[in-house]
């Protein structure tokens, strides 16, 4: 039992590395080739993680072997774009100029219920408001709205909202970010006196985050 407790560690850390050398956008939206290999690797590692008398060797060097095909099928894309298109598929376009294309959606088996699910998701509820629905070949469904039906914006009517930057955490549960404060040229003294306006010290904030107009957000943490 206490064997297999460890495998399953050091199989799961490997694992783990092997996601994150595959990059992040593997592990939001898989293309076709990265969903084969995440799943291949699921079941390498269930293996040797189970059946104690598998040497671990069994398990890890076929997924390091997944890792070097993914890198290489990864470069090849980046490449070759018939390679791209072998490898990935491309994008249908399943609602063309306001009207659905049937044959591409029979080809892609997508239904139109379906279709309407993918465009509620987008908050789209009346399916007249579609200009371009677009199927990417991650499985991703984009949506163009027909002009008179998408959201305004500060441009449509000649505004220039002020720069809003990013937000930056400069505590999280009582402990000081350094490298946050380094970022906005800033130090722990004036981290403190900021914090201070809202009678507290920087260690027993829950939060104390600064955005891009530098306002500051300041909670305490329960003392539970």
């Amino acid at each position: 039992m206490l064997i297999t407790f460890f495998r399953a560690i050091v199989l799961y850390i490997i694992v783990l590395v092997v996601m994150r050398l595959m990059g992040k956008r593997e592990i939001s939206q898989l293309e076709p080739f990265e969903l084969v290999i995440s799943i291949m690797i699921a079941d390498l590692a269930s293996i040797p993680m189970t059946e104690t008398g598998v040497p671990l060797t069994r398990g890890v060097i076929p997924i390091l072997g997944l890792l070097v095909m993914h890198l290489l099928i990864s470069v090849l894309n980046l490449k070759s774009s018939l390679a791209r298109k072998v490898i990935c598929g491309k994008p249908s376009i399943l609602i063309y100029r306001g009207k659905i294309n049937e044959s591409v959606l029979k080809k892609e088996r997508f239904t139109i219920n379906e279709l309407e699910e993918r465009l509620r998701g987008k908050e789209i509820f009346n399916i007249g408001d579609v200009e371009y629905a677009i199927l990417e070949t991650s499985g991703e469904v984009s949506v163009i709205q027909k002009p008179n039906k998408r959201n305004t914006i500060p441009e449509d009517f000649n505004i220039m909202p002020e720069y809003e930057g990013i937000s930056y955490d400069l505590v999280i549960d009582g402990k000081v970010s350094e490298e946050n404060l380094k970022a906005i040229g800033k130090n722990y003294v004036w981290l403190k006196k900021q914090v201070e306006k809202f009678g507290i010290k920087p260690e027993q904030a829950l939060v104390v985050t600064l955005d891009g107009k530098g306002q500051i957000f300041c909670q305490e943490k329960s003392e539970n």
